[in-house]
């Protein structure tokens, strides 16, 4: 067996294996995440904002 087709094997058992998630699982993480990246976007946003300030009240 190549190595290509054993790789192969190896993801469709891996995906026999699985289980799917439900629904509110999955809202909950989605939820996660998007707190998260608006947390580290905000995070950026306020050194962003604060580098601005910093830059243009030393003209």
């Amino acid at each position: 067996m190549s190595f290509i087709q054993h790789k192969v094997v190896e993801i469709i058992q891996t995906m026999k294996l699985a289980k799917k998630t439900s629904k509110d699982d999955y809202v909950t993480h989605l939820r996660l995440v998007l707190l998260g990246i608006g947390f580290v976007g905000g995070i950026a946003f306020v050194i962003k904002l604060i580098a601005e300030f910093l830059t243009t009240s030393g003209k």
